[in-house]
């Protein structure tokens, strides 16, 4: 009997194995061909966030357009777009896939879709307007099943476009993650609209928040009008925001039922915040930290107060270190980690002075259970050579993500290499400037022979980033094909670093 007629028959298996490949477009777009079932349970998954699949085939929109009515293809038709660019005939009814959707990725694929469009500038505008409004008028019309909804409010028709959400409230219903930014001041329509959309969101579980649309969250779910958000949303994003300035959020928090996790993000803290927040009775589950360096002691004390609170949630931590003339204070902040905060899977550290190198260490050894991403960066040559020659062995067994910026001294970074040989790195990423005082002046070649000699041969990791005075490995053909031969990818740098933080806490809770 043929896999395909085992699988044939048990749809429900067959949908757990090719949802397995959610993220592997090539791989779907195989099991399309393989027989009608898995089509059908293949097409659903590349259709639920065609805007963000970087094919660079923006072909889906003229398929979602060939949706529209007779009037709207007449509109069409004046861009020199007329029904012989649309399909004859759909297999599916594609928009009824969509779960994602993000107005800038909207934006982006309609700008690079319209390139193969001859227009004149004075009418590009237009174009892009009467395509976005359409998109929007067929999602409504085919009643889409929206989870995450990600909309900027910075284009200048943004108002004709909540317009015309509002309209249609069952849109909103079923949104379960929302991202509202960019509010530009001058937009006073979109402010006044955005409210309403964020009290129709019945199922909302995630908010991601800027510093400009933190009021109008805050405003909206403390409204009357909002009382169901108590027992739904359990996942608050907080972006930028000033806490100085920023009042009633304790009583955002006393009134959600199922807050799971906070997320603060390079924010600025106060006394009065912090304050609060410690007396909340209800449990914060303070999720992720990331913040700005900052050389008042107040700060460090506000920041270790949080930890000795809440450090039994924190998962994801990031803060630049010895750069105050606090350096005691510092050490007592990485104690404090040391002491609270046992589950830390990320953390990101920008080391300044020596002396909290070595409580740095500890803290990495004391994370080993948990820590799955590590990242250093070093701006000190010395400081280079104490990382280098001693991190490798206090490394866990298997890191997820390892990147690591300092001043390579050739006989440290073998050492870091030969200690760390125990340690399964999926993606290692290496930033680097040269020793001054080195003698040899070839540095690619001496690194690019440890890493073979210690990694590449061992098949101790999967993706490998290199990048040194703008110079990435990536662009060397050659040794992209040798570390193939080991299964081992080599990526642009700057496509395998984690470079904002939103993005990645985003990410991580399904934004």
């Amino acid at each position: 009997m043929s896999y395909s007629k085992i699988f044939s028959d048990l749809p429900e298996l067959t949908y757990d194995i090719i949802k397995y490949f959610k993220n592997d477009f090539s791989t779907l777009h195989s099991c399309i061909l393989v027989n009608r079932l898995w089509c059908r349970l293949a097409i659903p998954l590349l259709w639920e966030n065609p805007f963000s699949i970087p094919n660079k085939n923006y072909n889906f929109i003229i398929i979602y357009l060939h949706n529209l009515n007779g009037d709207l293809k007449a509109q069409l038709s004046k861009y020199k777009i007329d029904d012989k660019l649309f399909p004859s005939n759909t297999l599916f009814n594609y928009p009824t896939f969509l779960k994602y959707l993000y107005t800038q990725k909207i934006i982006s694929s309609i700008k690079e879709w319209a390139k193969d469009v001859k227009l004149e500038k004075s009418s590009i505008l237009g174009f892009k307007r009467l395509i976005h409004m359409s998109l929007f008028k067929i999602f409504i019309l085919n009643e889409v099943n929206i989870h995450t909804f990600d909309i900027q409010i910075n284009f200048s028709y943004i108002d004709d476009i909540l317009e015309l959400m509002l309209k249609n409230p069952d849109f909103f219903h079923n949104i379960r993650n929302l991202k509202l930014g960019c509010i530009d001041v001058l937009l006073s329509h979109a402010k006044n609209f955005a409210p309403q959309m964020i009290i129709l969101c019945q199922n909302l579980k995630k908010i991601s928040s800027t510093c400009n649309s933190f009021p109008i969250y805050q405003s909206s779910l403390l409204s009357k009008d909002y009382n169901h958000s108590s027992n739904t949303l359990n996942t608050i994003i907080l972006y930028s925001l000033n806490f100085k300035v920023i009042t009633n959020l304790d009583k955002l928090f006393k009134q959600l039922n199922v807050l799971e996790s906070v997320h603060i993000i390079y924010c600025i803290l106060s006394t009065d915040f912090v304050q609060k927040i410690i007396n909340l009775i209800k449990p914060f589950k303070l999720k992720s930290i990331f913040l700005y360096r900052n050389n008042e002691l107040q700060f460090i004390e506000l920041l270790q107060l949080l930890l000795q609170k809440y450090g039994d949630y924190l998962e994801n931590f990031g803060f630049e270190v010895g750069f105050s003339s606090f350096i005691s204070e510092e050490q007592q902040l990485l104690e404090s980690i040391i002491k609270y905060c046992k589950n830390i899977k990320f953390l990101d550290l920008t080391v300044f002075n020596s002396r909290i190198i070595y409580p740095l260490f500890n803290l990495t050894e004391n994370l080993k259970q948990n820590l799955n991403h590590l990242s250093i960066k070093i701006f000190a040559i010395e400081f280079s050579s104490i990382i280098l020659q001693n991190l490798g062995q206090l490394l866990p067994l298997k890191l997820e993500y390892l990147s690591l910026t300092l001043i390579i001294k050739y006989e440290d970074f073998e050492i870091f290499l030969k200690n760390s040989q125990n340690t399964y790195i999926k993606k290692l990423l290496i930033n680097y400037s040269e020793d001054q005082d080195e003698e040899c002046r070839d540095t690619h070649d001496i690194i690019l022979f440890y890493i073979k000699k210690y990694i590449m041969k061992k098949k101790r990791i999967k993706y490998l980033a290199i990048i040194s005075s703008n110079t990435d490995l990536s662009s060397f053909k050659d040794e992209v094909k040798e570390f193939e031969l080991y299964n081992i990818k080599i990526q642009k740098y700057y496509d395998l670093f984690i470079n904002s933080k939103l993005r990645y806490v985003e990410e991580l809770e399904g934004f």
